[in-house]
């Protein structure tokens, strides 16, 4: 894949006290993913990350609450021949959330059994293994 395929993104791995992880699903898509979102021209990771989580779910997160996991590349769920290109941050959650913006419906998933539930690539691949 060439940078101009890559999406550049933001996504929170987010958890709960009983270990269980936030996925979304955002209208017109099968797909479960972090929740998170494109990172704009010169805005930091951890700034676009706090914008989409505010937009997405109705949660404001204080950059303290945030712990830095990686950069992250995986096939695109929603966009076929891109990749995403991830910056991945840990944050644990006592916040009630509920979907806005473009989610359609959200998960709390046990990332051990994950059972038939639809998965993005980097969701699947990279990310719920982190949380084994």
């Amino acid at each position: 894949m060439t940078l101009q395929n890559s999406i550049r993104i933001a996504a929170a791995l987010m958890s709960r006290s009983d270990g269980r992880v936030l996925l979304v699903r955002k209208k017109a898509t099968e797909s479960f993913m972090q929740p998170g979102g494109k990172i704009e021209t010169g805005e930091h990771p951890q700034d676009a990350l706090r914008r989409e989580l505010s937009e997405e779910l109705g949660i404001d997160i204080d950059p303290s609450e945030m712990t830095y996991v990686g950069r992250y590349t995986a096939p695109a769920a929603n966009e076929p021949g891109r990749q995403v290109d991830a910056e991945v941050f840990r944050i644990v959650i006592a916040h009630r959330v509920a979907p806005g913006a473009e989610i359609e419906e959200i998960l709390w998933l046990d990332p051990s059994t994950p059972g038939a539930v639809k998965l993005a690539p980097l969701t699947r691949d990279n990310l719920l293994p982190l949380c084994s």
